[in-house]
């Protein structure tokens, strides 16, 4: 269950990235520090729903900084 949970997070974040031909450099940079937030907190955290929300945040402000 764990995988397939892994799997789809993974196939979510890349199939948002696709959408981000519009997006300023910053701005793609913050979506997917999201998304890879979100990856990593629910890895860290066994799936839980506040570590996916709080991974997906943290990575969201790390990449938004990032390009600034």
């Amino acid at each position: 269950m764990k995988t397939a949970m892994k799997l789809f997070a993974i196939i979510t974040v890349v199939a948002s990235l696709s959408a981000c031909s519009g997006m300023s450099q910053q701005d793609r940079s913050t979506a997917i520090g999201a998304g890879v937030g979100a990856v990593g907190g629910a890895a860290l955290t066994g799936g839980s729903a506040l570590g996916t929300v709080g991974g997906a945040a943290v990575g969201g402000i790390v990449g938004h900084e990032i390009k600034k």
